[in-house]
């Protein structure tokens, strides 16, 4: 049996779960799999870990980076077991900056497990991670004011670690010039959110035909320019319904989605609820 495991947050201003697991027993789990990526950072003991074809055994000390939707499963070895497990939606972690690396996390080359290899060579690298997953745990727990900036700036840093140390190139980053050609583009989205966005005057920023344009649009930031521009358009709409007292539908018509049905659409498929639902749960976390 293989089984599609729905993650819960925590916190909805972080795409994000970690908890400490203590194990005594020695059943193996079920094969699962999940969007988000996982990460297993070992206190105590020694767990097996078998992902898709590989298996790993680790002690303590030791981590291990699952993929999105990976199959996976693991079991205790010999002793009582202590671990930390996060787990986390990547693409919310990237903003502009990090833009041009979001094809070499999404796992369409190679599996991000491959990885791996870098915390079996590089004992250096493992225990920044592991450093790094730990602060996360104790941010997340504490949660002194602040400490979802705190934890941002962690998830970025296990992303660097990852980067810098990828000596097999298994994430094939290059320079991207396909992006620095895109960049006017992503500026001229970014100062006109608030009205209606033409392809063809992006396509004409960068001297492309229509046709050709949406092609390398795509293969450059991993979303189709529609995508992409309702995605932008969502994240100014999350900000103004935490930050101003505008209607939704004030808030709809002010990033140019005058149809509410449309609007609503996009919203819950980047958030899960609808902008009311969005705007109460979060101030009611604010609030806590």
């Amino acid at each position: 049996m293989i089984v599609n495991e729905k993650i819960s947050f925590e916190n909805p201003l972080l795409s994000l779960k970690i908890f400490q697991n203590k194990r005594i027993d020695h059943n193996i789990t079920t094969w699962h799999y999940h969007k988000e990526l996982e990460i297993l950072a070992v206190i105590s003991g020694q767990l097996e870990v078998h992902v898709e074809e590989d298996v790993y055994s680790l002690e303590a000390g030791d981590i291990i980076l699952i993929g999105s939707n990976e199959l996976h499963r693991d079991r205790m070895i010999h002793e009582e077991l202590k671990y930390i497990v996060l787990q986390f939606d990547i693409e919310q972690y990237f903003d502009y900056s990090i833009m041009p690396y979001i094809k070499y996390f999404a796992g369409t080359n190679d599996p991000l497990s491959h990885l791996n290899y870098i915390f079996k060579n590089n004992d250096q690298a493992k225990k920044e991670i592991f450093e790094t997953v730990s602060n996360i745990y104790n941010e997340s727990k504490n949660k002194e004011t602040g400490y979802e900036i705190a934890v941002t700036l962690f998830i970025h840093k296990i992303m660097l670690v990852l980067l810098r140390n990828d000596t097999n190139k298994t994430l094939n980053v290059q320079h991207n010039a396909d992006f620095l050609r895109l960049k006017p583009v992503l500026d001229y989205i970014d100062s006109h959110l608030t009205e209606k966005i033409s392809i063809d005057t992006a396509a004409k920023m960068v001297n492309m035909s229509y046709y050709h344009f949406v092609k390398f649009f795509k293969n450059t930031i991993q979303m189709t320019f529609i995508e992409y521009v309702n995605y932008k358009k969502i994240k100014k709409a999350e900000r103004m319904l935490l930050t101003k007292e505008d209607s939704i539908t004030q808030i709809g018509e002010s990033i140019n989605m005058n149809n509410m049905a449309h609007f609503y659409k996009i919203f819950k498929k980047y958030n899960g609820c609808s902008p009311n639902e969005f705007r109460k749960k979060m101030l009611q976390w604010k609030s806590k």
